[in-house]
């Protein structure tokens, strides 16, 4: 066993060992099938991105919330809970909706291999609102994947797992990986630098989406949105006139939210609405277009 496979193992016993892979007491873990028959399953499309990347053409890989779709609305249709019955692994993320699907998953397919690549991302509460003299109210944020530190852990994990019992096509897989890497790496560096004049800049959005990527750049992201509400009457003065103060040009909104509150807001203030995806599949050319949105925002 070469060195670079005998790391892949270590790395998949530790992550097997916090996940459904390592508690299937019925049936055995699924060793991986022949490559070009590897069936993946994932939460949102950016992971769809994530795991192609590793795993070019031996990875086939559907996506459970289509583009528009909301993670934290989303019900899976039949024929997709029969499909992931029949796949070789799912990737979990976080995200709202796999709290109730889980359940549903391991009693419909008890040894489906489940991995959560955000396990070991770096997480921290969402915080929703933020008008003076407003109560934060804070959850867990799950847009782990907008920060590309934590992207790098996931597409490591990933290929952990799909080097898992396939040797001959390991080192592809790394090769992949480290490639990927390079490119992450380079994308971080390159928004820091980018977005390095606007330090501590205010961003106005609809719904918290931002936070990882505003943490990660040195902004911060002011919400309209509450704990899945639009806002009162009041709660939507108080945030017209702090847009005012902070001289808002540009609220963000995305595709699966209405847009009606952040509309409203836009006509009192003389901004322009925005529409950025955090859901886009083509992760690292929408991290940019985010990025060249919030810096022509702040100018």
């Amino acid at each position: 066993m070469s060195r670079t496979v005998a790391a892949i193992a270590v790395i998949t016993a530790s992550i097997l060992a916090l996940s459904s892979c390592s508690r299937q007491s019925s049936a055995p873990l699924h060793a991986p099938p022949e490559p070009q028959s590897r069936r993946i399953f994932v939460s949102i499309p950016p992971q769809a991105y994530f795991v192609e990347r590793v795993g070019g053409d031996f990875v086939d890989v559907q996506v459970l919330v289509k583009p528009g779709q909301s993670p934290a609305t989303y019900e899976p249709s039949p024929a997709q809970m029969a499909a992931l019955a029949d796949a070789n692994v799912y990737f979990r993320i976080g995200v709202p909706f796999e709290k109730a699907l889980l359940p549903r998953i391991r009693a419909a397919a008890p040894s489906l291999c489940i991995l959560d690549l955000a396990q070991f991302a770096r997480h921290h509460r969402m915080i929703e609102g933020g008008g003076k003299g407003h109560e934060h109210k804070t959850t867990l944020d799950p847009h782990t994947w907008l920060d590309p530190v934590n992207t790098i852990s996931y597409v490591r994990n990933v290929l952990a797992f799909l080097a898992q019992g396939d040797y001959d096509n390991a080192a592809h897989y790394e090769r992949n990986t480290e490639e990927f890497i390079t490119e992450l790496e380079a994308l971080d560096g390159r928004l820091r630098e980018q977005l390095k004049p606007f330090a501590g800049s205010d961003i106005l959005v609809f719904h918290p989406s931002f936070g990882y990527f505003t943490d990660a750049y040195g902004l911060r992201q002011v919400a309209i949105e509450e704990e899945g509400k639009e806002p009162g009457p009041r709660r939507l003065q108080q945030i017209i006139d702090d847009a005012r103060a902070r001289g808002t040009k540009v609220i963000f909104v995305q595709p699966e939210f209405s847009s009606s509150s952040a509309e409203a807001i836009a006509r009192e203030i003389g901004a322009t609405v925005v529409t950025v995806d955090p859901l886009a599949r083509d992760y690292m050319t929408n991290m940019q277009h985010i990025a060249d949105s919030i810096a022509a925002a702040l100018q």
